[in-house]
């Protein structure tokens, strides 16, 4: 990938990327423009932390900005919670792209599209080796039903479907807060079930689960994570506040955790700082998604048969990488 950002010159109006474009670039092409920026020598540590703006009790707005060699860009989105109950989207917003040269804007993007992306993407892309220890088709339970929920099934299939180290989903149960089975999504070739949370359908599928996917708005650990096999592996990403955590502490501390950052993950994960306070986790027992796609130092190793889990609060320069691929590709034609 060229280090310079594409731009359309002269007074053309400035290109709007739809979400329809944007889920048509998919998760397995997402997940390769991450991988290649982190190979590239990408550091997320570089990354300015986001800036939150609390419109009241409920509803905030985030400020997402990212400078590196992949060009210069920002996200400006919205959280409004009141939303679900209208049936509206919970998170809306742009990204604007800007050329890195001459810092004219290039290309605005759907901020709530490219953020259902990337960030199943950089999951998968975080746990991409430790789903290799999966010999057939894998039992996934995802918490939470929204786009989200629903982007974290796809990627896992996109994902294998182009990487045969990986197996696809065979069963996915979905779980809810309230029953949710009618209006669940249907994709061929995968059983795809409803369960409340804390019901014996949702206790039974955690006990067979291979992967844990917590793409929720909780507040509070989703679940007793002794109900988990020694090889699970977890994916948390509803989380970007260090009192909010959907897994327990005892979960983070016989794991081994990837994260995105780790000055990032001690200030906005919660289940990173909460088993950090109680005791059960070093900074030092880290793994950054860095190390794992580059295979720098133990990070292979730390990846054994145990426990993995990555908890991702979502980092701006994510949103950099995958939408400068977009627009290269939106270029291109």
């Amino acid at each position: 990938m060229s280090t310079e950002s594409p731009a359309w010159s002269g007074a053309a109006p400035i290109p709007f990327i739809a979400a329809p474009e944007i889920e048509r670039f998919g998760y397995a092409r997402a997940a390769a423009a991450i991988e290649d920026a982190l190979r590239g020598g990408l550091d997320p540590a570089t990354d300015p932390p986001r800036i939150t703006t609390h419109i009241d009790d409920e509803a905030s707005m985030l400020y997402m900005p990212s400078r590196t060699t992949h060009g210069v860009g920002v996200k400006l989105i919205t959280h409004n919670p009141r939303n679900a109950a209208a049936g509206r989207r919970l998170i809306n917003g742009i990204y604007v792209f800007f050329d890195s040269g001459t810092l004219a804007p290039a290309a605005v993007l759907d901020g709530s599209a490219l953020t259902t992306l990337r960030a199943p993407a950089v999951s998968v892309t975080a746990v991409r080796q430790a789903l290799r220890r999966f010999e057939t088709r894998t039992d996934v339970v995802i918490f939470g039903a929204g786009p989200q929920g629903v982007g974290h099934l796809d990627a896992l299939r996109d994902i294998a479907d182009k990487d045969r180290d990986i197996t696809a989903p065979a069963t996915v149960t979905f779980v809810t807060r309230h029953d949710r089975r009618g209006d669940l999504p249907h994709r061929a070739g995968v059983r795809i079930e409803g369960a409340v949370n804390g019901s014996v359908q949702a206790i039974d599928a955690l006990r067979a689960a291979d992967v844990v996917v917590c793409a929720s708005n909780a507040s509070a650990p989703l679940f007793d994570s002794s109900l988990l096999g020694e090889r699970a592996v977890t994916i948390a990403i509803g989380s970007h506040h260090p009192e909010v955590s959907e897994l327990d502490a005892a979960l983070c501390g016989r794991a081994q955790v990837i994260v995105e950052d780790i000055a990032t993950a001690l200030r906005e994960s919660g289940e990173v700082v909460q088993a950090a306070r109680a005791g059960l986790l070093e900074p030092d027992d880290l793994v950054t998604i860095a190390d794992v796609v580059r295979g720098r130092g133990d990070a292979g190793s730390k990846l054994g048969s145990g426990p993995v889990v990555f908890s991702g609060s979502g980092m701006a320069w994510q949103d950099l990488v995958v939408a400068r691929a977009i627009v290269e590709s939106a270029q291109a034609g």
